[in-house]
């Protein structure tokens, strides 16, 4: 069993996905670098949860 995402990660990729979805991949590494691009976070960690949180999102759609 994996660990629970919060509402604000799941909010924030929600949103990502609707405007920008077209531009995630399914590749971790890659999304990390468009999720600096578009969400003003603080922490490292957290830019790094949503952008885990992206990825398997796009995997889930194929």
């Amino acid at each position: 069993m994996g660990r629970i995402k919060t509402t604000f990660i799941k909010r924030k990729t929600k949103e990502l996905h609707k405007v920008h979805g077209e531009k995630f991949t399914t590749d971790f590494s890659e999304n990390k670098k468009i999720t600096s691009q578009y969400v003003e976070v603080h922490s490292k960690k957290l830019r790094n949860v949503i952008a885990g949180y992206m990825t398997r999102l796009k995997k889930r759609e194929n």
